[in-house]
């Protein structure tokens, strides 16, 4: 590729949104989201989400960058009213059929660019706000994400937040050796077939542009809005077969025995004052 063809990282939304618009129906028909297992009742939220978060019964949840929705329609099913918002209408337009398909009536799917979701839900504040494993390395400016998530947040309400652990992004394949800068913040432009879900897939929209973020850029962006830090917890298994020696336990994917451990996704829970 040419220096004069070569993607410009500032086209970062326009890219990511072809390159998520195209992957909808391999997500969407693929063993990865297991969709007619959902249907069927498989959990789509993480046990330590679960747990993390309480009972939201009752309550008004956002998911933020819901994709397909199925962790959105996950916490509906635990009583929460949802709402999603995606980038994707085509991943919104998958989402509100699981809905249908799963009885659940009153989920909101509303497209929009994250930064611009405090407009598109015209002001509206949730009890939760709820961001999903995969989603700040799409978003180049992590302060800008917390001043709307803070927003979004009613008083008394908080953010949770479930992510990949930065130092994973440091690693090379074999899981142990570092290979990449830890705080190297410049956006990478990627220029790769297939998907995360699919690695044969068949694509065409294959350019992307990512960005990474440190665990005290994100930590004290939350802070510098106003919002209470109430729990920061590390995990050492992950749901994403990124390192060759991976092994399946207990629904998660792990580092084998013997294997030194490293933080693989982290958790954290934001409040505000009510």
């Amino acid at each position: 590729m040419s220096a004069d063809t070569a993607p410009d990282p500032a086209d970062w939304l326009q890219y990511n949104r072809a390159n998520w618009d195209e992957r909808v129906p391999i997500h969407a028909d693929g063993a990865f989201y297991d969709v007619d297992g959902f249907v069927a009742g498989r959990e789509t939220v993480p046990a330590f989400a679960l747990a993390e978060v309480g009972s939201v019964h009752g309550k008004r949840l956002l998911h933020s960058q819901c994709h397909i929705g199925t962790e959105t329609l996950g916490w509906a099913r635990h009583g929460a009213a949802v709402t999603g918002l995606d980038f994707s209408q085509p991943a919104l337009d998958t989402a509100a059929e699981l809905a249908k398909r799963i009885g659940v009536e009153d989920a909101r799917w509303v497209a929009a660019n994250v930064y611009d979701a405090v407009s598109a839900l015209h002001e509206e504040q949730f009890d939760i706000v709820y961001t999903g494993l995969g989603a700040l390395c799409w978003l180049p400016d992590v302060d800008r994400w917390a001043q709307v998530m803070a927003a979004l947040v009613k008083p008394g309400g908080f953010l949770y937040l479930a992510e990949f652990h930065p130092f994973g992004n440091t690693l090379a394949r074999d899981g142990i050796t570092v290979k990449y800068d830890y705080f190297n913040r410049s956006p990478h432009v990627w220029d790769e077939p297939g998907t995360y879900a699919d690695f044969d897939a068949d694509t065409r929209e294959n350019v992307s542009v990512q960005f990474d973020h440190g665990l005290g850029d994100i930590i004290n962006a939350l802070i510098r809005v106003g919002l209470r830090l109430e729990f920061l917890n590390e995990h050492e298994m992950t749901m994403f077969s990124r390192y060759d020696v991976l092994q399946e336990r207990d629904g998660f994917l792990w580092l084998p025995q013997g294997h030194p451990r490293v933080p693989l996704m982290f958790s954290l829970r934001a409040s505000k004052a009510g």
